[in-house]
């Protein structure tokens, strides 16, 4: 659930993390997880569908987006301006962004769109995440968007390795020479708390990971997406 503290602010947990203190009722888990994986869905693919405009730097007006929503989807007629905000301070991945009455997704989209996140302290390496069969295409002509405008890169292995269980039962990881990347003029930008995305990744700067994942190893992700997942289902 999401609560409000009035010191520290907005929080998932019944208490603030801060204080101890048991802050105002913002949002129940049920409705937290509705929400969020509705504003996934609309900002990243489908904003047509709600009569939504977005601008090619992905933002939406924020209180067209609250109308939107409430009139097309009746389950969400106590949403206000401040369970958006609520949700977006609150996202462990920084999925979202508001600002100055926005909103937009900050990654993940299908739609065409021209991000403009931070290009500044980007890691000397990151990783990407993908299939045995895969790996050997990938080191020979480099990553591309396929089902999504960017290419998403992870901050570190175990995320990496994180992502990839999702994918497939035994992900193998690549680095990618995100510092000599960045030398050459190439774009690779920060979009969530540890998601980083580039247009394409060339193959000169794609390696196999020396570290891979092992079976206890990933059987340790695994166990762990379907723990939340379980989590999700009860809501």
């Amino acid at each position: 659930m999401i609560r409000e503290c009035e010191a520290h602010g907005y929080y998932r947990n019944e208490t603030c993390p801060e204080c101890g203190e048991r802050g105002k009722f913002i949002m129940s888990e049920e409705e937290m997880k509705n929400l969020g994986k509705t504003t996934a869905g609309i900002l990243r693919h489908f904003p047509d569908k709600y009569g939504l405009d977005m601008d090619d730097r992905g933002w939406v007006d924020l209180e067209h987006y609250i109308k939107a929503l409430r009139n097309r989807q009746k389950r969400f007629h106590w949403l206000r301006r401040y369970h958006m905000e609520a949700l977006v301070a609150t996202d462990p991945k920084g999925r979202y962004q508001v600002e100055e009455g926005y909103i937009r997704a900050t990654y993940a989209h299908s739609v065409e769109v021209e991000l403009d996140h931070p290009t500044e302290g980007i890691p000397d390496i990151l990783y990407f995440p993908t299939t045995e069969k895969e790996s050997e295409l990938l080191l020979e002509g480099g990553i591309k968007a396929s089902d999504r405008t960017y290419v998403h890169l992870s901050e570190t292995y175990e995320s990496a390795v994180g992502a990839g269980v999702v994918r497939t039962e035994n992900p193998v990881i690549l680095e990618v020479d995100a510092s000599s990347a960045l030398e050459d003029g190439e774009n690779i930008m920060k979009a969530g708390i540890s998601v980083y995305i580039a247009k394409e990744v060339k193959p000169e700067y794609l390696t196999l990971s020396e570290k891979q994942p092992d079976e206890e190893e990933i059987a340790g992700y695994t166990e762990e997406t379907k723990k939340r997942e379980d989590r999700a289902k009860r809501g």
